[in-house]
């Protein structure tokens, strides 16, 4: 394959990158920044979720050349036609468009946006022919045009602090400072006159000099609402290629504000930390006449300290781990700086550290007057929400501004100063945890094959003796006495039983517990031949050490440590089906469920939301929000939204369960969706008792009479559907029913649902994107909910999905998506445990998901989870049987459905479920063949579930329950992928846990490796996929483009919003108290989900989101 050579730009370019709104698909863009970068541009990167408006003010306060981004959740017309139009509206327009979004993006969209007048957008078929560094070459050679180079200075609107004549003047300075000389000069004394302070921020790198900045203007603004804020943030540029990543506005929530402008600079130059055109920069902005500049410097060493030639108060950011206390000696900026700054304050030895940094600011200011506690060095913790340290910092600088110049900058907010306890989430004693599993595991390993080593002997004793004669024979007794002293009399019973166990499953049933309800099973079915073929197989083993090995690291199903199963036999009666469905309104997605479920004896269902929902937002009507809704997902944002959405489901029922993919926000849905299957049981009491006369009092006092439109079903009712979960649309049951008919439904209704809410907050700061809130304060939420399951008795519904399918699908390997996964769930073990909870009440309201491909591993991928979590709960944590199973739901690989020969998918999905239901699986999504191109459509979603169908019903072999237990590979690789998952907890131990981990990006990271290297082992054709790089067909297996792509219609989209608009107005009255009084739980330490559970009646997901927000934190996202 032929190398393209990088574009060496002619000029200076700078691109914007970024994901579009509620699209947490970055592996793409973060690929192509790098690249662009390393062909000599500097990039300002966004990361995902990011709004038109974000954007397109991002692009023009750094005079950008162009803009590129990718998009895979749909809307991309609108987001694009809406970003260019606000460039326009912006007198932007010579700032370029990029975009690219695999196959999502349909040629003939492409031709509709290109005339509108979107520089590019590539398709994978761009990719194949131009190569990754080609489409970058195009893009880069399109945006090489000089900026600053011909500018025309308007003092008026200098002033005024327009951001596109301020970054048109730095760019200017930048680039063509020699043309521009005699307009800068004049800046540059009329800075001189004024007196603006400026803020002169310098630290380490990875000290979290960003996230500080971030969190002093979030203070700063709600302080200073009408002040106007200037920062300049420094990045170093790369020698090789001249091109820089400016990446300080990723972590930056707070910078989206009409009085705040901000500039990224690159140093241009190697080995230091600021620009030589920084002096100018400032000078633009204190010319401006803002109230305050803060100019934040690039990563530095010990003895760099140019910040303070541009600066009238500094700040020095570091961290506690900065080495022996010796280092302090030889860092220049504690002699200088005004204040430091101690973040990551949560870190191990942060207190020490903090004593010993102030002892060196006393020593190196000759202080040694005044007292050590009085030195201007502040513990930080950025990273967690209204942290009482990083107020102290705020308050300490904004006093040595007003101390040091002439302007008074004093705080009107009441800020939390206070030194109150850090709530860990993860105690730092414990933070250990996975090796502990590690060690745990591996030496019952080691005492497994040492007593299946005594059992060996004791065999042989046994056989010999029944061959020598009497003289020897005790001599040999003696020998087995001495022996038995070493055996655990555990596992001589297991021995004892073995032959009574395996007689068992050869008669003709079996007869079983399962939470105090006995079960008989038929232990054999007839082949067509007649053949009985058994259920369960047990091996023939004779030798005591091979019964006792197998038992104790394998075992019948049902029985620890559960390798092969967790329950003894399989439900009859419902097979694993589950399957996903999504698209438009509720309406439309009810029909699919009713649909995909006709006739079948259980109701499995499993939801897909759209982007808009997943981001915890509103629909509405602007342009990149609205082409979004109800696309790739359906449209939920009221509790209306849920009751319509599982109407003619009984939610109670217990053949029915619902799986709900949501996160960010899934406490909010989940509210609706409880308080949905509440209302059904209460609309099935009020017909029992004929009160439909109080619903309609109701109504027509909350929306007859107020003249708003009552609430409907916006479709004809499906078949299937007896419109159970639609009287109450508008209302609940409360609003009819007494009081305690009312809560005696509710607890029984939510003791009886079957589900799963995804909920996996850590899997997705890791790999998928959708966190909404703070780490911190999203986990809190987990634990309430968890904490709200156990006081109210919810046995049947899982608060979490620990998910490895979205790992897997962000280009992990199995063994990664494996590792990450467990050691997810182990964490929000120790969290829950740290909040008090018992493990046996919390453990079994624990779930797992797992994506299936096709490599070797997934063969085992389950068996190896059981058993590995089995050994810890037992043995680690004494946890119970329960606790122990874990159960797991798979999904056929999404990355392995290609768009190219788009009929071979199926073939690879047949061979993906075959592993998932041999392995038996708790449940399995089989995906439809053409989700590479489009939303599945009717037919292909039949063949998807014909898949499962045909293996269940028809395929003999899967008639046994445990068809791969024994082989001789499938054990050797359940050995091999155990022992490299203790590998990685091991590895991730060593960077401080999950949440250490998570601090450096390394599951990330990794994460984005294996995804390169499949990729390039793809493009290369050294990893055959056949139709995609070998076998091709003789027109070369072009992309194929869908015939039919299913999309939300417009009349869907107003739709939703006109019923939004219709709840809130019904709900406008209570909703403001209900929201005060969320807050106020969160504020008190209280139990959120208790309150959500009655605001979810009222309130609608958006509100809710920002309500959390203020009292929360957003999430802050990751390069």
């Amino acid at each position: 394959m032929q190398k393209i050579t990088p574009y060496i730009p002619k000029n200076k370019i700078r691109i914007v990158t970024a994901a579009s709104l509620f699209d947490g698909h970055d592996a793409a863009i973060n690929i192509m920044r790098r690249i662009i970068q390393s062909t000599g541009v500097e990039v300002i990167h966004l990361g995902h979720d990011r709004s038109v408006e974000e954007v397109v003010h991002c692009a023009i306060q750094e005079d950008a050349n162009a803009i590129a981004m990718t998009s895979y959740q749909g809307g991309h017309v609108e987001y694009l036609k809406y970003m260019y139009d606000l460039l326009k509206e912006n007198n932007a327009e010579y700032i370029r468009i990029f975009a690219g979004g695999g196959g999502t993006i349909l040629p003939t969209e492409i031709q509709e946006l290109h005339e509108y007048g979107i520089t590019r957008i590539y398709h994978p078929d761009d990719g194949r022919e131009m190569g990754l560094q080609g489409m970058i070459n195009d893009l880069v050679e399109k945006s090489d045009f000089p900026t600053g180079k011909n500018i025309e200075f308007n003092p008026f609107e200098f002033k005024k602090q327009n951001a596109q004549e301020l970054a048109q003047l730095i760019s200017a300075a930048e680039n063509f400072p020699e043309k521009h000389k005699e307009i800068l000069e004049k800046i540059s004394k009329e800075a001189q006159e004024v007196s603006i302070p400026v803020l002169g921020i310098t630290g380490t790198g990875g000290a979290g000099k960003s996230s500080l900045v971030d969190e002093l203007i979030r203070r700063f603004t709600i302080d200073f609402p009408e002040k106007k804020l200037g920062i300049i943030s420094v990045d170093p540029s790369k020698r090789k290629t001249g091109g820089a990543l400016l990446g300080d506005r990723i972590r930056m929530n707070s910078i989206h504000h009409p009085n705040i402008y901000m500039r990224s600079l690159a140093t241009r130059q190697s080995n230091l930390a600021l620009s030589k055109h920084v002096q100018k920069a400032v000078d633009i902005l204190k010319a401006a006449q803002f109230d305050l500049v803060i100019l934040e410097t690039s990563g530095i060493g010990q003895s760099d300290t140019e910040i303070l030639d541009h600066s009238d108060v500094s700040l020095y950011v570091m961290t506690p781990e900065y080495g022996a206390a010796t280092q302090l000696e030889k860092i220049d900026m504690l002699d200088f700086a005004d204040i430091i700054a101690l973040n990551k304050f949560d870190k191990k030895g942060a207190l020490d550290a903090l004593r010993d940094v102030k002892k060196q600011y006393q020593r190196n200011h000759n202080l040694f007057e005044e007292s050590v506690d009085s030195m201007p060095v502040y513990g930080s913790i950025a990273s967690q929400f209204n942290d009482t340290g990083t107020n102290q910092l705020y308050k300490a600088i904004l006093a040595k501004i007003t101390n040091k110049t002439d302007t008074e900058f004093i705080p009107s907010s009441s800020l939390p100063t206070d030194d109150s306890e850090k709530v860990f989430v993860i105690p730092p004693k414990r933070v250990r945890y996975l090796s502990e599993i590690v060690e745990n595991n591996q030496s019952y390993n080691e005492w497994v094959e040492k007593q299946a080593a005594i059992a060996d002997k004791l065999y042989a004793l046994k056989k010999s003796s029944e061959l020598v004669d009497e003289s020897i024979k005790a001599q040999l007794i003696q020998k087995e006495e001495e022996l038995a002293l070493d055996f655990d009399p555990h596992n001589q019973k297991l021995l004892d039983n073995w032959d009574a166990k395996t007689t068992l499953y050869k008669a003709p049933e079996y007869k079983f517990k399962v939470r105090d309800k006995e079960l008989s099973i038929k232990t054999h079915t007839a082949s067509l031949s007649g053949t009985e073929i058994p259920k369960v197989c047990t091996p023939n083993y004779k030798a005591w050490g091979d019964i006792l090995r197998w038992s104790l690291q394998e075992n019948v199903p049902g029985e620890f440590p559960y390798t092969s199963g967790i329950y003894p036999f399989k439900r009859e009666g419902e097979d694993p089906t589950r399957m996903f469905a999504g698209e438009g309104g509720p309406e439309r997605t009810n029909k699919r469920f009713h649909y995909v479920s006709l006739g079948m004896p259980a109701k499995r269902l499993s939801t897909a939301f759209d982007s808009v929902t997943l981001y915890g937002n509103d629909p509405g009507e602007r342009p990149d929000i609205y082409g979004k809704i109800g696309n790739a997902g359906v449209s939920i944002a009221t509790l209306d939204d849920a009751k319509k959405l599982y109407s003619g489901f009984n939610l109670a029922d217990p053949t029915t369960s619902v799986s709900m993919t949501i996160n960010g926000p899934a406490p909010m849905l989940l509210g609706f969706f409880m308080n949905a299957a509440i209302d059904q049981q209460c609309e099935l009491y009020i017909r029992e008792h004929g009160l439909e006369n109080k619903v309609e009092e109701k109504l027509k006092a909350k929306f007859d009479d107020k003249g708003l439109v009552r609430p409907f079903y916006n479709a004809e009712i499906p078949e299937g559907n007896n419109g159970l979960g639609l009287l109450l649309l508008g209302i609940t049951g409360d609003e009819v029913l007494p009081s305690d008919i009312y809560q005696k439904i509710k607890a029984e209704t939510i003791s009886k649902v079957r589900g799963t809410v995804q909920a996996d907050i850590l899997k997705e700061d890791q790999a998928q994107n959708t966190c909404i809130f703070s780490t911190e304060f999203a986990l809190r939420l987990m634990g309430d909910v968890q904490e709200y399951f156990i006081k109210e008795n919810v046995r049947n519904f899982y608060s979490v999905s620990i998910s490895g399918y979205h790992i897997a699908e962000a280009g992990a390997n199995p063994i990664s998506q494996l590792a990450f996964t467990l050691s997810n769930g182990f964490t929000y073990v120790e969290y829950y445990l740290s909040r008090g909870m018992d493990i046996n009440k919390f453990a079994p309201n624990l779930s797992f998901f797992f994506s299936n491909g096709i490599d070797p591993e997934y063969a085992v991928i389950g068996r190896v989870a059981r058993r590995i979590w089995a050994k810890a709960m037992k043995l680690k944590y004494g946890a119970n049987a329960r606790s122990q199973m874990l159960k797991y739901h798979i999904q056929t690989s999404g990355r392995s459905l290609h768009a190219q020969e788009i009929a071979f998918n199926d073939i690879r999905t047949t061979l993906q479920a075959l592993y998932a239901i041999y392995d038996n699986c708790n449940s399995l999504h089989t995906n439809a063949y053409d989700e590479a191109i489009t939303t599945p459509t009717e037919e292909s979603v039949r063949r998807a579930m014909a898949i499962q169908l045909i293996i269940n019903k028809e395929l003999g072999l899967a008639k046994n329950e445990n068809p791969i237990q024994g082989s001789f590979i499938i054990e050797e690789l359940t050995d091999l992928v155990e022992e490299a998952v203790y590998a990685e907890f091991d590895r991730i131990t060593e960077r401080g846990g999950v949440l250490g981990a998570m601090e450096t990006m390394y599951q990330r990271s990794k994460i984005q490796e294996e995804s390169l290297y499949y990729e390039n082992l793809k493009h290369t054709g050294e990893y055959p996929i056949i139709g995609v790089n070998t076998f091709l067909d003789d027109k070369g297996s072009p992309t194929i483009i869908p015939d039919e792509v299913i999309r939300s219609t417009e009349e869907e989209k107003h739709n939703q919003i006109a019923f939004l608009q219709n709840y809130q107005q019904a709900n406008e009255e209570k909703v403001t108290q209900l929201l005060a009084s969320l807050q106020e739980s969160a504020i008190q330490n209280e139990n959120m989900f208790e309150k959500l559970m009655e605001v979810s009646k009222y309130a609608s997901l958006g509100q809710i989101t920002d309500a959390f927000f203020r009292v929360g934190g957003k999430y802050r996202r990751n390069m």
